[in-house]
């Protein structure tokens, strides 16, 4: 199943993100969360890919496992910025063999001291037109409501994000964001640079304090006050802050599902508890 022709589907998309272990001693428990996950049945799943292609192999035996076992469709990342192209060409041929037919394509992070002049992929846009050309694979790409972190305007960012759209990225899913108006406006934005694919939201349930600094760090997210509120309120209780930050993304996914945003995807962290209390909370609505 192509991730692109569920986003369409008349109804609400709602799907997961997890992330394969580091190393092999952690293979097993990690199977077991996201096996946790697979069971609820999401429309899809999203499963992460370390920098250089650290976990590729992890990566496509996880997705693999989640399409035969649970017959979740799964949409594997790959990012290429430190991959030399014969990983890439054969981190693809894997996936084609494995018969997953939806790759997440990103450039990743930069790691500190490497010459960005010297590798075989500097922008996502690169690794796209490669995906493109290695088989019939359903393409989506990343965005940033706030703009990318190293762009130096939101115009050069949207730029960028059309390069990608042109290139073959069928979808976009953003990066976190906190407050629903971020993504409306962002939406209108794109659309008036001539972005016209399916925009995937991303929520990601903040249920312990210590995830704020992290989640700053990566994403640059800005954090309305009315979730700095419930942080500082709830944080010093694990239990109290683990019901507020599930609350607060339902209200997320709800408020987008109603404003005609077609899909949102969570950022689950591997944390099968989560996912089954929003699917709960939601189970009526994706209907």
């Amino acid at each position: 199943m192509k991730i692109i022709d569920l986003i369409k589907a008349p109804r609400p998309t709602l799907s997961f993100e997890v992330f394969p272990p580091k190393t092999s001693q952690n293979f097993e428990s990690v199977r077991m969360a996201v096996e946790e996950i697979a069971a609820l049945k999401p429309d899809f799943m999203s499963v992460t890919y370390g920098a250089g292609g650290g976990t590729s192999d992890f990566t496509a035996d996880i997705a693999a496992n989640i399409q035969n076992k649970y017959g979740v469709p799964t949409l594997a990342h790959m990012t290429c910025v430190s991959s030399p192209r014969e990983q890439v060409r054969r981190v693809t041929d894997t996936l084609k063999d494995k018969g997953i037919t939806n790759i997440l394509a990103l450039r990743g992070d930069i790691p500190e001291g490497f010459d960005l002049s010297k590798a075989d992929y500097r922008y996502a846009s690169e690794l796209i037109s490669e995906i493109r050309e290695r088989g019939d694979f359903c393409i989506g790409g990343a965005c940033y409501p706030e703009a990318h972190p190293e762009s130096k305007d939101s115009m050069s960012d949207l730029a960028h994000l059309k390069e990608k759209a042109d290139k073959g990225c069928e979808f976009f899913t953003t990066q976190m964001f906190f407050d629903n108006n971020v993504l409306y406006n962002f939406i209108y934005r794109a659309r008036a640079a001539g972005i016209n694919v399916p925009i995937v939201a991303g929520v990601m349930p903040v249920t312990n304090a210590a995830q704020i600094k992290r989640i700053m760090a990566i994403s640059g997210a800005a954090l309305p006050q009315r979730f700095v509120r419930i942080v500082d309120r709830y944080g010093s209780n694990p239990d109290a802050m683990m019901q507020a930050g599930i609350a607060y993304a339902t209200a997320q996914i709800i408020d987008l599902f109603a404003n005609g945003v077609p899909a949102v995807h969570v950022y689950s962290m591997n944390k099968p508890e989560i996912a089954r209390r929003i699917m709960e909370n939601v189970s009526h609505i994706i209907r």
